[in-house]
């Protein structure tokens, strides 16, 4: 039986407003504050719909009777995000009209998920940001709209308490906010919502800033609304909270902290890079003036010199009930030189089914060391991580030449009695970085338990340490056998070298991106070796070669680099 989420008093009421049929009356309509993407409007309005990475070829066809890949996609649907592209391309008014009649007469008096009420709260926002695009006219139809945007409205100020506390809640305030300051008789509506408001913030954000699930986009989202629900209170000349205005101070801090040279976020524990324009209109929104960058937030340590950022996580994933987006990434770093990603994580593979998903939250999917067949955390039968590094340190090193990092993690002292201790350094000029990863034994008992590892296996534990390329990089080995040319398309060149017995190596990787078909191919450089000893230790660097200068003409172009 599919869930319900409304109950028989809802009905009764829907079919009442219906019945009087009372429009919404506007006090004011703001225009849109979201972001839309061009050239997926123009894709629709061509029969194309790219949602969820999953494009819908469906010329004619009306965007209700697309085929579902997932459940998710249904929610996308009916929150009518989809709307913000239409209206970027200046032409999607008669479609955006077409659907939206459509969804009345289809979905408007009838119980299902269009009715969940932080579906509601995204749908009623954007039916007041394009609302002179949708119901602009004096036609019935126009009519017919604003009657159904004003019971909506009404419906989620009764309903929005029974949206589980989390980023979902905060979706249906910000619709039912939004609503108190533009629609005529919601504003006793706007006390009760703004006190959840300050209790949601309370519980979902950290006193640092940052979110439980550590997914740095997902931090971004939950930013986003709340800098909306600011200006949209703003314009209304309402005051804003206290608590809304500090929680957007320390998250855009943590924010900044967590974007590479290129304005993108690191990609962990399920998060992308975010979608383009997103963070920078909602920092722009909130109104918050830039912080010295942090070295630290959230649990990721960033070393930043010149045009060249690293990004390391720096702390045990999240377990239990919060981690079911969360990856066992650990130690793992990304670096970006400018404009272009140059060392990334494979990244999230939720939409591209079970078999990506879970391959992406393993340890081997991201830039660090791996024991073969084990990562530094376990997931559960379910989606849950049930086992993850209980003790995780960070210190910070600086000196004349470089800053470093040198960080360290327990995940594998319960099974092999190993702790991994990974140094990173990057130069003050931002041109080279010096690691070296190192698997040990701390404790006798540790000891104990390596020898006892050693025994089981006959031979060593072998083990990797990864780093995984973006699909822009151009790899080849060098000359000399030991090194890897790492050509970027703005021209620079990188060498990656390394020193001891591990054999180097360029394999096939993927680069998971929620925008994608399919997973993009790219590669992976592998240091692999045997740990024999209580410790054992790899040494690398990764740095421009001479040739390349500081600074290029990065110029976005559209072939690949060629290494002649």
């Amino acid at each position: 039986m599919a869930p319900t989420h409304l109950t028989r008093l809802d009905r009764l009421r829907l079919w009442t407003e219906r019945l009087q049929g009372v429009p919404a009356s506007f006090i004011d309509i703001p225009g849109p504050r979201s972001v839309g993407r061009v050239h997926r409007g123009q894709r629709m309005l061509a029969g194309e719909f790219m949602f969820l990475g999953y494009t819908v070829e469906a010329p004619e066809t009306p965007i209700w009777d697309l085929p579902i890949p997932e459940p998710a996609f249904v929610d996308l649907l009916h929150g009518f995000g989809w709307l913000d592209d239409l209206a970027a391309t200046g032409a999607g008014e008669g479609p955006a009209q077409r659907w939206l009649d459509d969804w009345i007469a289809r979905f408007g008096q009838q119980d299902g998920p269009a009715w969940r009420s932080d579906t509601l709260g995204r749908r009623v926002m954007r039916w007041i940001d394009h609302a002179e695009m949708l119901m602009g006219g004096d036609q019935p139809r126009d009519r017919t709209a604003r009657v159904f945007l004003r019971l909506q409205a009404r419906q989620l100020a009764r309903s929005w308490r029974r949206v589980r506390p989390g980023p979902r809640r905060f979706e249906a305030l910000a619709g039912l906010l939004l609503a108190t300051v533009t629609l005529e008789g919601l504003a006793p509506s706007r006390g009760a919502a703004l006190a959840a408001l300050e209790v949601e913030i309370a519980s979902a954000v950290t006193p640092e800033g940052g979110i439980p699930s550590r997914n740095p986009e997902a931090l971004a989202r939950v930013f986003a609304q709340l800098a909306r629900i600011k200006a949209d209170l703003l314009q209304a000349e309402v005051t804003p909270p206290d608590a809304l205005e500090d929680a957007l101070k320390r998250m855009a801090g943590v924010l900044r902290t967590l974007r590479h040279a290129d304005g993108t976020l690191a990609r962990f524990h399920g998060g992308g890079r975010g979608a383009p324009g997103l963070l920078d209109q909602a920092l722009s929104m909130s109104g918050v003036r830039p912080t010295p960058l942090s070295d630290r937030a959230m649990g990721y340590a960033r070393l930043s010199h010149a045009r060249t950022t690293l990004i390391l996580d720096a702390a045990p994933p999240t377990t239990g009930p919060m981690s079911p987006q969360a990856h066992a990434s650990t130690l793992g770093f990304e670096l970006t030189s400018g404009r272009r990603p140059l060392i990334v994580n494979c990244g999230s593979g939720r939409t591209f089914g079970d078999r990506w998903r879970r391959a992406g939250r393993a340890t081997p999917s991201h830039s660090t060391l791996a024991l073969d067949g084990l990562s530094s955390a376990r997931l559960g039968e379910g989606d849950l991580i049930v086992e993850a590094p209980g003790d995780v340190r960070l210190e910070r090193r600086r000196s004349d030449l470089s800053t470093g990092l040198i960080a360290g993690h327990d995940g594998y002292v319960a099974s092999h009695g190993l702790t991994h201790v990974r140094q990173i350094y990057l130069s003050h000029d931002g041109r080279g970085l010096q690691g070296e990863d190192v698997i040990a034994t701390v404790e006798r008992e540790d000891e104990r338990a390596f020898d006892r590892a050693l025994d089981e296996t006959g031979g060593g534990i072998p083990f990797s340490v990864r780093f995984h390329l973006h699909p822009d990089v151009a790899a080849r080995i060098a000359e000399d056998g030991q090194s890897f040319e790492l050509m970027l398309k703005s021209g620079e060149l990188w060498i990656l070298r390394h020193t001891g017995s591990a054999a180097l190596s360029l394999v096939p990787s993927v680069y998971l991106d929620v925008g994608q078909l399919e997973p993009t191919p790219t590669s992976q450089i592998v240091l692999r070796a045997t740990a024999m000893d209580y410790a054992t230790r790899i040494s690398w660097t990764l740095a421009k070669a001479r040739q390349t200068p500081d600074a290029v003409r990065d110029i976005v172009h559209g072939d690949y680099p060629v290494l002649a």
